[in-house]
């Protein structure tokens, strides 16, 4: 604990006190992190990702993003644990406690961990119980708008006792976050409940767009929409939208089952976020047959939807063959 304290730092998170950082998932928002991470001269950065477990299909591919990134590609999560003074755990919402769980068998006192995932303010509670266990400095993150336009500097809201003492050092690094609460649960709380309407707003102009699309009235209905809500690029919004769930649609699914258990803890029915999900899934089982492989990620939303209306086509005509 002592060698730990010394090395981390007096005065517990001020900004040159946290130089060696290990990123906990190499997905998209774990690439981007260490990309941008990079840049700063830390001591060390590494990742770690399932992917790279020996044999994963995928592990040339991940080893050669870290690489491309600049972050160590470490053998294992015991790798990254005895390196890192920083943990920014990115995975996936069903996997944020899991992810605490296998790093704590490794985590050196001291050691901060960060949690980006989109998860239920229980489960972000349950995940700082098994960190703060095994000696570590929880800090919970709620990331409230996609990443890719804004990379590290995306809006984030952070949560917990050990929260205000990290923030120098995170926007030392560009990272645009404030604090929500010393209280664990509230920014989390805070991006659930901001999701079912973002997320809902995709799955309606998914399903919109599509039905509209066949039956042959999408620029009649555009028109409407454009009246109601003149602020709204309704048609490059919608090529958006389809876009991203087609690319993240089980990661959004995840969250939609976290967020959906958010809103039962509240004694709520979660109603929405439950369909929300459904049709995020849907949508990733229309990538993982095919349905999109012809669509360019950029194109309209027509060419998103017709590709949707000619699978079903194709599925009805065998199913009546």
């Amino acid at each position: 604990m002592k060698a730990t304290a010394a090395r981390c730092g007096a005065d517990d998170g001020a900004p040159g006190s946290v130089q060696r950082v290990g990123l906990l998932g190499l997905g998209e928002v774990g690439t981007i992190f260490a990309r941008a991470l990079a840049r700063h001269g830390l001591a060390w950065l590494g990742g770690w990702d399932v992917k790279l477990a020996p044999g994963h299909p995928e592990q040339a591919e991940v080893r050669a993003r870290a690489r491309e990134a600049g972050a160590e590609a470490c053998a294992d999560v015991a790798a990254l644990c005895a390196h890192a003074d920083l943990i920014i755990c990115a995975v996936t919402a069903a996997n944020a406690v899991p992810a605490a769980r296998q790093a704590a068998a490794h985590l050196r006192p001291g050691t901060w961990w960060l949690d980006l995932n989109s998860a239920s303010p229980a489960a972000k509670q349950e995940a700082a119980a098994i960190i703060e266990a095994a000696g570590g400095r929880y800090v919970e993150a709620a990331v409230m708008t996609s990443v890719p336009p804004y990379g590290i500097r995306v809006p984030m809201l952070v949560g917990g006792p050990h929260a205000g003492a990290l923030l120098p050092a995170l926007r030392a690094w560009g990272m645009q976050v404030e604090l929500a609460s010393v209280r664990l649960g509230v920014a989390s709380a805070t991006k659930m409940c901001r999701s079912i309407m973002i997320k809902g707003l995709e799955a309606l102009v998914i399903e919109s767009y599509t039905a509209a699309r066949h039956y042959g009235v999408e620029d009649a209905m555009l028109a409407t929409l454009r009246e109601t809500f003149p602020g709204v690029d309704w048609e490059g919004q919608g090529g958006y939208f389809f876009q991203r769930v087609a690319q993240h649609g089980r990661r959004r699914a995840e969250e939609m089952r976290e967020v959906a258990r958010t809103v039962r803890e509240a004694g709520l029915a979660p109603l929405l976020a439950e369909a929300i999900a459904r049709k995020d899934d849907e949508v990733a089982d229309a990538r993982a047959a095919g349905v999109f492989s012809a669509v360019e990620p950029r194109a309209p939303w027509r060419a998103w939807a017709d590709a949707l209306l000619a699978a079903r086509r194709s599925a009805d005509g065998t199913a009546g063959g």
